[in-house]
């Protein structure tokens, strides 16, 4: 009663209202170990993608800079989406769809409009077909499917929407990122830009997103307003200046980045235990998780199609498969077996009910970096669960915040898992200059080691003490070497060679690309900051003539060859032999003794060696 008043008052004196977090429940990170807490349903994981790529004429006679038509620029694009999806998340779904072209071949019988792939996963066949349009001229591609100006936008939406529909139920988003150079494609028939609004707003209301990939065309611009600023709602139709930049967009699009695609959304919904009559519910995030190599998959050699594992139990007497309440578990104590089923197995593993539960209060200054243990979660109030809950999170959020302190909280994730103490720490909100948020309120849960987790390390007793002249001189090399640490600029080695490796392997390559592995040092760049004052500190701490104290090795005498030859004179290989003890030797002294006395081996094993110094001897 005591605790419940206490926090009764801390609420009061908080106030009533919570600050608008802009913190989306789908923000966190799959788990591998499954959801946290109760049961939810979540949103589809699959993406719809369809790349609508203009086949004018006008496409094929601009270039890049790195003279590359714009259409062989937008194949490249789709080509690398691609590929970074086979990676990130093969379960969303991609397609290419060509229009302006003199021949056609899509369901609704649509004229100029070629659906070259139609909405499925990503495979390697699909990626080598784009990359045998990247090669094709501009002669070849008008033989094979030619250029045509009588199409309409009205249609190709048509088209795509037929596409998305198919998977109505099953996708998350649904995306259309349409290639052009054209600003005018109608040439001012106002019919054909009618229908083309008008099914672009069909295509809002069922919730696929248009979005305009424009090229520059000869005249080296393209006028936004003349017909796609009404086309395309994802912008502020009175603001131009609100579209973003091409070149921005085609930069991520062409930029290839292997990595897996974690869904973003809440490990799960737990209840937070302040007091006996007092609780809240709350949504645990999980912000950091290592990348780990994908599992192999096992396939039959004959079919190439994946295996299905099933684990049975049978008895050794009688051979009958055993079912759940048939098996028992037994562990040895006290020279005793103790015999228990599957339910008394999974009743003391159970501690309590799942959820946080408040322990008490420390200052923000008794959590040690040595106290870390593995990623923290994030945790965010949840007021679908339990109303209320957002008002009583920002007065704990808000009161820890004031008086600098964490709640030590004991936190059971799932049912059967281990307890673990957890120090929340808040966050503050924090904006950019832009007034974006950057950093979201809510607690960040550290979990902290058991005193059974806690080594107690003997220091040494001698103390080294260095000169004042040394460690500034070392201060200012540090200094100098400091950079500013991203995560993001850094990427896994390991990985990035594992997925070349397969991408080389499915794509029938000659050999993988090249992976440049970041985590090396920049030696240059090193020297060039710091050098000269790393050559001025060894010359502190270790002056010309200096003796570290440390052996040298001493170079073998003799040379060539000769120097590393085994002395026979203090082995008796024939002692050895007839005692059976040829083993004990090292294969060098067998080679040796092989190589004097000329015996001839079979091979260069150790077990050649002895067969062959036996067979001589006669044993």
């Amino acid at each position: 009663g005591v605790l419940v008043k206490r926090w009764y008052i801390c609420f009061r004196m908080a106030g009533p209202s919570w600050m608008n977090l802009g913190f989306a429940d789908d923000l966190g990170e799959d788990d591998d170990d499954g959801n946290i807490g109760g049961e939810r349903v979540w949103s589809q994981s699959k993406d719809g993608l369809i790349f609508l790529i203009d086949c004018s004429r006008e496409m094929f006679d601009c270039t890049t800079e790195d003279n590359e038509t714009y259409f062989q620029l937008c194949i490249k694009c789709a080509r690398n989406s691609l590929m970074k999806k086979v990676v990130s998340n093969t379960k969303d779904l991609v397609a290419v769809v060509f229009y302006a072209t003199d021949k056609d071949k899509n369901e609704n019988g649509f004229k100029h409009i070629y659906m070259l792939h139609d909405l499925d996963q990503p495979s390697a066949n699909r990626i080598l077909d784009l990359e045998s349009y990247m090669e094709m001229d501009t002669e070849a591609f008008d033989t094979q499917l030619g250029h045509s100006s009588k199409y309409s936008l009205s249609e190709v939406f048509w088209t795509c929407s037929n596409m998305f529909s198919k998977f109505s139920k099953s996708l998350g988003s649904r995306r259309i990122l349409l290639f052009t150079n054209n600003d005018d494609p109608h040439q001012h028939s106002e019919q054909l830009d009618r229908q083309a609004k008008t099914k672009s707003a069909d295509l809002r209301e069922t919730g696929v997103e248009l979005e305009l990939m424009h090229l520059k065309n000869k005249q080296g611009q393209f006028n936004v307003s003349k017909f796609y600023q009404e086309l395309v709602f994802s912008y502020d139709h009175d603001d131009l200046e609100a579209w973003p930049d091409p070149a921005d967009k085609f930069d991520e699009l062409l930029t290839r980045t292997r990595y897996k695609d974690v869904k973003k959304r809440s490990l799960g919904t737990i209840a937070f235990q302040l007091g006996e009559d007092l609780a809240l519910s709350i949504n645990m995030y999980n912000l950091v998780q290592q990348a780990r190599k994908p599992s192999a998959v096992k396939l039959d050699r004959r079919s190439n199609e994946q295996l299905q594992t099933k684990r049975i139990f049978m008895s050794n007497d009688t051979g009958a498969v055993l079912m759940p309440d048939e098996i028992k578990y037994a562990q040895t104590f006290g020279k005793r077996r103790i015999e228990f089923d599957g339910s008394e197995r999974k009743e003391m593993k159970s501690f309590s009910n799942t959820g946080l539960r408040l322990m008490g209060f420390k200052p923000s200054s008794a959590l040690k970096y040595y106290h870390h243990l593995k990623p923290a979660k994030f945790i965010y109030p949840d007021e679908t669960t339990v109303s209320g809950s957002t008002k009583l999170f920002s007065a704990l959020f808000q009161r820890c915040l004031d008086r600098d302190v964490m709640p030590y909280c004991r936190l059971i994730a799932r049912k059967n898992s281990t307890p673990d103490f957890v120090a929340l720490v808040p966050q503050k909100e924090e904006f950019d200059d832009q007034n974006v948020q950057v950093t979201p309120p809510g607690f960040h849960v550290v979990y902290l080691p058991f005193a059974d987790d806690i080594r107690n390390i003997e220091k040494p007793e001698q103390k080294l003490f260095a000169s004042t002249e040394s460690v500034d001189k070392a201060k200012t090399i540090v200094k100098n070497l400091k950079f500013k640490f991203t995560p993001e600029s850094f990427e896994n080695p390991f990985l990035q060679t594992h997925y070349r490796n397969v991408e080389a392997f499915a794509l029938d390559r000659d050999e993988p690309e090249a992976c440049e592995d970041y985590t090396v040092p920049d030696n240059n760049m090193m020297m060039k900051r710091a050098g000269h004052l790393i050559n001025e500190l060894k010359e502190i701490v270790a002056p010309l003539g200096f003796n570290t104290g440390a052996a040298k090795r001493k170079a073998p005498s003799g040379e060539g060859r000769a120097a590393k030859r085994v002395n026979m004179e203090e082995v008796n290989v024939e002692e050895q032999a007839r005692a059976g003890t040829l083993g004990k030797l090292t294969v060098p002294v067998l080679r040796e003794f092989c190589r004097v006395t000329g015996v001839k081996s079979d091979g260069a094993k150790k077990g050649d060696f002895i067969a062959a110094i036996n067979k001589n001897f006669g044993i």
